[in-house]
């Protein structure tokens, strides 16, 4: 038989309005009335029944948390920060459970799990990563979200573009200057002395693409304003993962116009890059320039070191992780820039002299 409140109340010598008081959280309640109804709550091994409690309340204590790919060092990164950061900070702040789940990057799969949080009466909801822009599915994420958290659950667009809700609502969005970052990263290449660099993309169709080519893309056109708009022989649209980079680079290479220079996507994909330029015979950055995005601990390790882009992750789920739970307030407009910052190590050098190259 389950423990009821009532047993625990009977064993702490308190009401079951004060261990109520106690289990929810943000009600005050004497320090040595607290400790005998946590006390009994472990001896006797009670737990509270979610659904019940979800019913009594507009919402639960549940924060669902969508990523495209748990495996990914990025996503893992920022989901772990953000679930540390929704441990309680002191007494009357209640325990929040996250529940991370996995979309594949399927526009279908988020609002599927949307559907299944809002049944969950879920307490929060942040939804990471690049955004897919496509119309319907933004008018049909966007109508989700405005009726999650008109009804009192908090949203928090981490990682993407804001979207067309109602402004008096719970919903904040983290952004990254992904723009500026890229941006940096070409300057840096074209100030080593590269002109002909190779980008290779992310999947088309998604907000993260989209910004880290225009960055790309805008330092280019500030060296040489001629550069047109439309895709060059020098980019190519790839997937996140390493096998993307490195089949990405082999088509590069195929097509057979010259470059001294590849930027890719996000680190994991310049690992593949670096993979498929060696098994051709060149040398990093000895032959061929690498610079990555994202700062994954994995950049330090590599041979040589990754030159690539910090993206503050770790911030982000914290500050998330704050913002989801109502411990600080929305920003003004609801959005927050985190800066990203350049990192500088050796896969990146001035390009071989012509010729030299094999």
């Amino acid at each position: 038989m389950a423990v009821t409140l009532a047993e625990v109340a009977a064993h702490a010598g308190v009401s079951p309005a004060t261990v109520s008081r106690v289990l929810n959280g943000g009600y005050p309640v004497a320090g040595g009335t607290r400790t005998r109804v946590e006390q009994a709550v472990e001896e006797l091994g009670y737990v509270a029944n979610g659904p019940a409690r979800a019913l009594a309340a507009a919402t639960s204590d549940l924060v669902g948390v969508l990523v495209h790919d748990v495996a990914d060092s990025f996503f893992g990164i920022l989901a772990g920060s953000l679930q540390s950061a929704l441990a309680p900070k002191g007494h009357g702040d209640p325990r929040r459970l996250a529940v991370v789940c996995n979309t594949e990057g399927a526009p279908e799969a988020e609002l599927a799990y949307l559907t299944l949080l809002e049944g969950q009466r879920a307490g929060g909801v942040v939804l990471t990563g690049g955004a897919v822009e496509e119309p319907g599915h933004t008018t049909a994420l966007a109508a989700r979200i405005t009726r999650m958290a008109d009804a009192g659950a908090p949203v928090v667009l981490c990682g993407r573009p804001p979207l067309p809700v109602p402004a008096a609502l719970p919903v904040a969005t983290v952004m990254f200057d992904d723009r500026g970052g890229a941006f940096r990263l070409a300057e840096h290449l074209l100030s080593l002395g590269h002109r002909r660099i190779a980008y290779v993309a992310g999947p088309p169709g998604l907000s993260t693409t989209r910004v880290r080519l225009g960055g790309h893309r805008e330092a280019l056109r500030r060296h040489d304003p001629a550069l047109p708009e439309a895709c060059d022989p020098l980019t190519v649209h790839a997937g996140f993962e390493r096998s993307a980079g490195y089949d990405a680079t082999r088509e590069l290479l195929r097509r057979g116009a010259p470059f001294t220079a590849v930027a890719a996507a996000n680190d994991t994909v310049a690992t593949g890059v670096a993979a498929a330029l060696r098994e051709a015979g060149l040398r990093i950055p000895g032959d061929v320039s690498v610079a990555g995005f994202d700062d994954l601990p994995v950049c330090v390790d590599t041979a040589p070191a990754l030159t690539t882009v910090r993206v503050p992750l770790r911030e982000a789920g914290i500050l998330a992780a704050q913002l989801v739970t109502g411990r600080r307030p929305l920003p003004p407009g609801g959005i927050t820039t985190l800066p990203t910052e350049l990192m500088v190590r050796g896969s990146t050098a001035p390009p071989p002299p012509e010729g030299s190259r094999p």
